[in-house]
C-alpha cells in the first residue's frame, strides 16, 4: 500500500502572512537568526502579532547548520516562556533548529505546539518535511532526524523575505532544490505523486534559478523559485532522498561546505554513477532522468547518451550560476581532502538517505565519487 500525506497548509504570496491573524496563536516563540532580528525582517511578524494580540518571545541565536548547543538552547528559552506556537523564520537552519526544538520540547511531556514555518531562502522545503538536520560541530557528523510530529501546520511562502538573500545563496539554495527534486524522482519510493510535485519543481527551476540569481529583485521569478522549493520539499518528504544527500552530509559537516553548495557539486556525478554511465548494462535509474531529461527538451541516440546531455546541462547551468564544480575551488586542501575521504564515505554509506538511492553503493564506489571532485569531471 502507497499513501500520500500533506499534513501542512500552504499559504503563498506576498500579503499570505496576514493569515497568521486567523490563526489560534496566543503566545509565540518566534524562533530566527540574528541578522532577522538585527534587519528587523522579524517585525513582519511580531507587528501581526500585536495587532492579534499575542505574547511572543525571540530567540534569534540560530546558527548555520544548527546545532545540538543551539538545539538545547532554544528548549530552555522555550521553557522558561512556556508558548502553545513556534514560529521559525529563516532558511533551513531556522527551520530545522524550530523543528528540532519543538519535537525535543514535546517529548518532554509538554502540550504539542503549533508550528509555523516562514522560510525566507528557496533551498530546503523543510517548511513541509518531516526532515530535521543536527549538526555535532566536535564529531564532525550531521544527524538527519525524521518524524511526523516535525512537520509544521503551516508554512507561509512570501517572496518578500527572499529578494535581499545575496546571488551565491541563492545559486546554493536553488540547487539543493533541483537535487531534492531529482533525487525524489528516482527514489525507490518515488510514486505519482511525488514524481508530480518532483517535475514541476525540476521545470521551474530549469526557467526561473539563472534569472533569479542575475536579478534578484525579479519578484515573478523569486515567487516561483519559493514555490519551486516547497514542492521540491513535498516531493522528498513522501519519496526520501538519495546518496548526493548523503555524501553531502558528510562533506558539509568535515569541511563546513554550504549544504547547498556540497549537493551541487557532488550532483553531476551521482547522476553518473545512479545511471551507470561508466559501467556496462542497464540501470533502472537511467530511464527515470532520461524521463527528466525529456522532459526538459534533451535528448539523444541513447538512454546513456541523453543522461549524459543532462549532465552537460546541469553543469552549463552551474557555471552560468558561477557554482565551482571542483573541491579545491572551495579553499579545501586537496591533501586534507583525500586524507578524509574514507571516514566520509563510511557516514554516507550508513546515512538514511542512502536507503532509497536507486542504486545500492559499496563503500569503495563512494570514495571514488568523492575523488571525482578533484578532477574536474568525470
Amino acid at each position: 500500500m502507497e499513501q500520500f500525506v500533506m499534513n501542512t497548509k500552504v499559504y503563498m504570496g506576498s500579503s499570505c502572512l496576514e493569515k497568521i491573524k486567523e490563526l489560534p496563536v496566543g503566545k509565540a516563540y518566534i524562533i530566527c537568526d540574528p541578522f532577522m532580528a538585527q534587519s528587523g525582517k522579524v517585525n513582519l511578524i511580531t507587528d501581526l502579532l500585536i495587532e492579534k494580540g499575542s505574547s511572543f518571545e525571540v530567540f534569534s541565536e540560530v546558527v548555520p547548520d544548527p546545532t545540538i548547543a543551539v538545539v538545547s538552547k532554544a528548549i530552555g528559552g522555550m521553557k522558561g516562556f512556556g508558548p502553545d506556537t513556534v514560529i521559525a523564520l529563516g532558511g533551513g537552519s531556522a527551520i530545522d533548529t524550530a523543528k528540532a526544538a519543538s519535537h525535543i520540547y514535546t517529548q518532554m511531556g509538554n502540550d504539542k505546539l503549533n508550528l509555523i514555518a516562514v522560510p525566507t531562502t528557496s533551498g530546503t522545503g523543510s517548511e513541509v518535511t518531516n526532515f530535521s538536520v543536527i549538526s555535532d560541530p566536535e564529531a564532525q557528523v550531521k544527524y538527519p532526524l525524521r518524524s511526523d510530529s516535525m512537520v509544521p501546520d503551516a508554512a507561509f511562502l512570501d517572496p518578500r523575505f527572499t529578494v535581499s538573500v545575496p546571488p551565491h545563496i541563492t545559486a546554493d539554495t536553488g540547487m539543493d532544490v533541483l537535487t531534492h527534486a531529482l533525487e525524489a524522482y528516482v527514489s525507490t519510493n518515488a510514486g505519482d505523486f511525488t514524481d508530480a510535485c518532483a517535475e514541476k519543481a525540476v521545470r521551474l527551476v530549469w526557467s526561473y534559478l539563472a534569472r533569479t540569481v542575475e536579478e534578484g529583485s525579479d519578484m515573478e521569478a523569486r515567487t516561483h523559485m519559493h514555490n519551486a522549493s516547497c514542492l521540491a520539499g513535498v516531493a522528498f518528504n513522501g519519496a526520501s532522498l538519495g546518496l548526493c544527500h548523503s555524501m553531502a552530509h558528510a562533506l558539509g559537516a568535515r569541511f563546513h561546505i554550504p549544504h547547498g553548495r556540497s549537493n551541487a557539486i557532488l550532483l553531476p556525478h551521482v547522476i553518473s554513477y545512479n545511471a551507470g554511465l561508466e559501467d556496462a548494462g542497464d540501470f533502472a535509474a537511467c530511464s527515470r532522468y532520461v524521463a527528466i531529461a525529456n522532459m526538459l527538451g534533451i535528448a539523444a541516440g541513447t538512454e546513456k547518451a541523453t543522461v549524459h546531455g543532462l549532465v552537460r546541462h546541469i553543469k552549463n547551468l552551474m557555471n552560468k550560476i558561477k557554482i565551482p564544480q571542483q573541491i579545491t575551488d572551495l579553499n579545501v586542501d586537496k591533501d586534507e581532502f583525500e586524507q578524509a575521504v574514507r571516514e566520509m564515505a563510511e557516514k554516507a554509506l550508513h546515512d538514511n538517505c542512502t536507503l532509497t538511492n536507486p542504486r545500492v553503493p559499496a563503500v569503495e564506489e563512494i570514495e571514488t565519487i568523492y575523488r571525482k571532485l578533484c578532477k574536474g569531471g568525470y
